[in-house]
């Protein structure tokens, strides 16, 4: 593009000046003719005026007298009636421009000059256009460079902006070329870059969250299958671990449907009312194995028979996030407490751990944000299948850490609630606690 550019403009312009240049030469090449005739004939008229002031004042007349009135370069012949013709100057040899004027006393003045004289004049004027012209060339190269980098030069910034696009680097490049077109470009390109990015990003969050959900109810899946082998012979603790092995195959699958929803429009929710009791009870039993083997128990407290407002698979990851955080990184009892406040039922997951870090604090929602050397998802992800249904999830305090999720509430059938104040306990530790 950059050779196309250079040799358009320098077309351009050299048909310019053979236009131009050419009709200069042959109007200055008249303009000079003409000149020099013009003053062949001033000349032979001057002369005519001498020649006739000597006449009538009886001057003597002859080639010493005429010499100095004559031009360099050119021959006057002088006739006078009744005398021989009088010739001054050196006699040109060739083409020559001459000029005759006549007195009134019947003397005549012949001028001549060599047209030599005027070729050189002529060609000296054509090298001077000459000049003018390769002066303009060299500027019209310089102009055409200058041009066909500024504009091949975006070109190719682009061209490798779109190449890294292809290639899979989506960062916006953020240039712009003082060219409105290619300015156009490079906008449509940044814009794309940046909706790249955030598919980009999307997908390897969805990657992110899947292993780092999934990893939960598969661990609880793989405890209670442990449990059913444990127990092969007891055919109905088998039928019963079974039985809660489907349901955790269910929770499974909602979690990943769950998981697609969001990573397709994180605006999208499914809350519906449903019987927060159900869910809680739930997480017990998944979480009671695990319990066990580390010799802790889970207590439950509060309110009773609470309905809210959310989808019930994401509100059991939630918790099973919580109930796993605590086991892992907590100490001592875990304790899930059920409360109400105004129009919003809350669920409080506390332990008897050091806590969080002072330096976290709410950072500990933040991605990859962890205080344990653990990847920084979990909450995240919880915090984030919280909000999708309108809830929240917060850390009400740091020492003996209480985290709490809020969500819509709803009032139970028949209007009446209970208090619970016994602890479930996992089952017999090996510690004896």
């Amino acid at each position: 593009m950059r050779r196309r550019l250079i040799t358009s403009t320098l077309a351009v312009v050299l048909v310019v000046i053979a236009v131009f240049g050419v009709s200069l030469v042959i109007v200055e090449a008249r303009t000079i003719e003409n000149s020099a005739k013009d003053s062949v004939q001033s000349e032979a008229v001057r002369l005519v005026g001498i020649v006739e002031n000597r006449l009538v004042g009886k001057e003597k007349i002859n080639s010493e007298v005429l010499k100095p009135q004559i031009t360099q370069n050119r021959y006057a012949i002088v006739k006078i009636s009744g005398r021989a013709p009088i010739a001054t100057g050196t006699r040109p040899t060739g083409q020559v421009i001459a000029s005759t004027a006549s007195g009134e006393h019947g003397e005549s003045v012949t001028v001549e000059e060599p047209r030599s004289v005027v070729s050189e004049e002529i060609g000296r004027t054509l090298l001077i256009i000459l000049a003018v012209a390769l002066l303009a060339v060299l500027a019209a190269v310089v102009l055409a460079v200058r041009q066909a980098r500024r504009l091949s030069s975006p070109l190719t910034d682009l061209a490798e902006t779109a190449e890294r696009l292809g290639s899979g680097d989506p960062r916006p490049r953020h240039r712009r070329y003082g060219v409105p077109e290619l300015d156009r470009v490079a906008d449509v390109l940044d814009g794309s870059a940046e909706r790249i990015a955030r598919m980009l990003t999307a997908e390897r969050r969805l990657a992110a969250d899947a292993s780092h959900q999934l990893r939960t109810p598969l661990t609880a899946l793989s405890m209670r299958l442990e449990e059913i082998i444990a127990t092969a012979d007891d055919q109905e603790t088998v039928k019963e671990e079974a039985t809660i092995a489907l349901g955790q195959v269910e929770r499974l699958t909602d979690v990943v449907q769950r998981l697609l929803t969001n990573a397709r429009d994180p605006r999208t929710g499914s809350a519906v009312d449903f019987d927060l009791d159900d869910v809680i009870k739930q997480q017990v039993e998944e979480w009671r194995p695990a319990y066990r083997n580390e010799g802790r128990i889970l207590v439950l407290t509060g309110t009773r028979r609470l309905r809210a407002v959310g989808t019930p698979g994401a509100v059991a990851q939630v918790l099973a996030t919580l109930i796993e955080n605590s086991l892992m990184h907590g100490a001592g009892k875990v304790e899930i407490h059920t409360r109400v406040i105004g129009n919003q039922t809350v669920v409080e997951v506390t332990d008897e751990g050091p806590g969080v870090p002072p330096d976290l604090g709410s950072r500990v929602f933040e991605r990859a944000v962890s205080g344990r050397n653990s990847t920084g998802l979990g909450l995240a992800v919880a915090r984030d299948l919280a909000e999708a249904d309108g809830g929240r999830l917060e850390l009400l305090q740091q020492r003996a850490p209480v985290f709490a999720l809020f969500l819509g509430k709803t009032s139970p059938p028949g209007g009446n609630s209970g208090l619970l104040g016994q602890g479930i306990d996992p089952g017999p530790s090996p510690s004896g606690d």
